[in-house]
This record gives structure tokens, sequence and C-alpha cells, in this order.
């Protein structure tokens, strides 16, 4: 059974490995709230799944220790276990979907651990995860639907509250829900008058649908790029603590989040993965009832994927307003492109792609299409540049 004591014990265990990570207030992210910002992305790891890991394993027994560690995970419960039971002289193997990101596959092998790559989702490393499991006698530790694992993660309520005495609201990300159900249990033992609200990716749902529905809610699919709370079945016993502790649970969407990691790296200059994110993006984007309040928002981990960073940032760009994309429908005549560049340049905008298309069968043989690229500072700008082509004479399509 949970108990504080128990998220007490597993704060003193994490003391000589897990860093206790800065509460930052991120006034540039705050407007009508106060942001702060619990810094999990900047965890050994980079990630908090390192806390409940170490603890749950920290809790095996000799013979268990010896006798190997499993787990699955599509990279930070991963990197976790493998630091864990190298730390404490345990053999441990990983099964990662072979989609895992190359890098957080990597960093896992790089902490010691074996990793065994299995075609499909999250869900198809577990069920070989439980065959190995089943095989080997190994001890299989869960990412989020195990007592001592959700007390490790609960370590962080108790920072929280030792760093702000005047919170008023934690805002958590929620995959199978381990995370939310330690640091929700934590709070409302000590302040039960604290708010805690979850977030989820609209996409991966699983939780704020059981949660709406008080009952179970599994998912056929997940489609998200925040893959590390991309799960279809929640944890019973997490869903439980849920329940009993948590005011309420959100969602998000892909292009939020997405916004919320770029202001995270302009203006914070924290990097977060999109899991990581999601807390900032329900913030940012008023899907919470958090007006005028001190709220921490946790970010819960740092591990973006270096390939698919720019494409997040491109969009993030993009839904802010700071990057968008004309397509003109002009004469085909000497001079019409430099009036074009001529009104974006009074306007302040800035042009960084320009494609000429003259083929297009649905339009006539006297025209083109002209497709700009342009960086700007706002939508605002945006209209603004818009007006002026159409007071010129420009058709915009």
């Amino acid at each position: 059974m949970l108990t504080l004591d128990k998220i007490y014990q597993a704060a003193f265990v994490l003391k000589q490995v897990a860093r206790k990570t800065d509460l930052i207030y991120a006034q540039k992210l705050s407007g009508e709230n106060q942001i702060y910002l619990k810094t999990e992305n900047l965890q050994v790891t980079g990630s908090f799944k390192l806390r409940g890991a170490y603890y749950k394993i920290s809790q095996l027994t000799d013979e268990q220790r010896a006798a190997g560690i499993l787990a699955c995970s599509a990279g930070n419960h991963a990197q976790g276990v493998a630091l864990a039971a190298t730390r404490m002289g345990a053999k441990s193997v990983i099964c990662m979907p072979d989609g895992a990101p190359i890098s957080k596959v990597e960093a896992t092998r790089a902490l010691g651990a074996e990793v065994c790559l299995v075609p499909g989702a999250y869900d198809d490393a577990y069920e070989h995860a439980r065959k190995l499991e089943a095989e080997t006698h190994a001890t299989f530790i869960h990412p989020f639907d195990d007592e001592e694992v959700i007390a490790g993660q609960g370590t962080i309520g108790l920072e929280i509250l030792g760093q702000l005495d005047d919170v008023d609201a934690v805002v958590v990300p929620v995959g199978g829900g381990g995370l939310i159900s330690g640091v929700a249990y934590a709070i409302k033992q000590l302040r039960p008058d604290v708010k805690v609200y979850g977030v989820q990716a609209e996409n991966a749902s699983a939780m704020a649908q059981s949660h709406q529905a008080h009952k179970l809610v599994s998912l056929d699919r997940v489609s998200t790029f925040a893959d590390g709370i991309a799960v279809k079945h929640p944890g019973s016993l997490t869903f439980s603590l849920i329940e009993q502790y948590v005011d309420d649970i959100v969602t998000v969407t892909e292009d939020e989040i997405a916004t919320a990691i770029l202001a995270l790296i302009e203006k914070q200059k924290l990097i977060a993965e999109g899991a990581g994110a999601v807390s900032v993006a329900a913030a940012m984007f008023g899907k919470l009832p958090i007006k005028g309040k001190n709220v921490v928002c946790l970010v819960s981990g740092g591990n973006i994927d270096v390939n698919i960073l720019s494409r997040v940032i491109t969009r993030g760009l993009v839904k802010s307003g700071r990057n968008t994309t004309l397509q003109i429908a002009l004469e085909d005549k000497p001079g019409q492109l430099e009036g074009v560049s001529r009104i974006i340049s009074r306007c302040g905008g800035n042009v960084v792609s320009v494609h000429h298309e003259r083929s297009d069968a649905n339009m006539p043989i006297s025209s083109c299409y002209l497709k700009i690229g342009l960086e700007t500072r706002d939508f605002a700008q945006i209209d603004e540049i818009k007006a002026s082509l159409r007071e010129a004479g420009f058709t915009l399509v």
C-alpha cells in the first residue's frame, strides 16, 4: 500500500543518485498566472523516470537483483532502469519498440543495459518483456503501475512543496499515470488545498477518458510525437489513485505541444520533449482554471529526438504566427515578383523561400502561382501583409 512514509523513504534513498531539480520562475511564460517550472528534464537521465526505477530496484532482495532486471520502455524508463541496475550491480534487459528514437536506444545501452528491440509499439515490447520474465525469472520493473515506482515519482511532490510555500496548483504530464499518482498523493496528504491537474496529448488520452468516465478506458491506437505519454492502456493502480487525488485531466493538441516546446527553448533556454511540455502547453493555452494562481508546471523530460526537433520548432513557429506560407495567383509578366517582394519588405516580413509554379493545370495559361515562405513577428503582421497584397491587386489563393 502506498504511504507517505514510503515516499519519504524513497526521498532518502534517492539522495545518493537523483538530482533535486530546480524550481524556476518562468516570468516570460507567465501572463495571468505565475508559472514555475519543475525541471525534471534536467534530471540525471534527462527524465523523472530515474526516481521510480531506482527506488523500486533498491527495494529488491539480493537474490532478485542477482536474477536480473527486466523492463519495457519507449526510452525514459529504460534509461532510469539501466542506470539503477548498473549502479546496484545487476544485469538489465530492456525491451524497446523498434521505432524508439535512436538517441534513447543508444543512451540506454550506454548506461549498461542490454537492449532488445521488439517490432511494433510499446504494448508489443511489454508483451515480449513479460514473456522473457516467465522464461528467465528476472524481476520485471513496471514503468508506472507499481507502488514503489509511484513512491519514487512522488518525491517530486515533496520537493515542490519544499520549494514553493504558496503553490496553488501543480500541472503534471500523464501517460500511464505513475508520475501524477505519486505527485498527487504526496501533495494531497500534506496540502489538500493544492490543486493537481493532469495533461495528456489529445491523440493519446486514455487516462483522461478513464477519469471522465470513472472507469478504465483503453485505446485501440495512439498517435502523438509525445512518445513518453503514448500509452494505450492506463494502469489500474494509478487509475485508482488518480480518482482519489487528481482534480482534473485535460488534453492538448500536437500544435499546442510544439508551441510549448518552442516557448521553453526561446524564453527559458530549456529543451523539453513532447511529453515533458504538455503541462506548459495546458497553462499557455488556457486549458485549466489557474488564472492569477501560483502554478507549477512539471517538465517531466528533455530527451527529444534531435531528428524531429527541427520539425517541432517549425510547427511551433507556424502555430505562434512566426512562420507562414502564402500562395499568390499572378499574371505571368515581368515585375510581379518585385511588386510582391516590395510589399512584404515594407510590412517588415522576411522572405525565406520562393517557388514559382507555371504548370498547374487548373490555372489560366497566362497565369502562375507564387508560393512564398515568410518569417513574421505574429499573426497581426501576417494579416497586415495579406491586406497590403490584396490592396495592391494581388489574389491570395
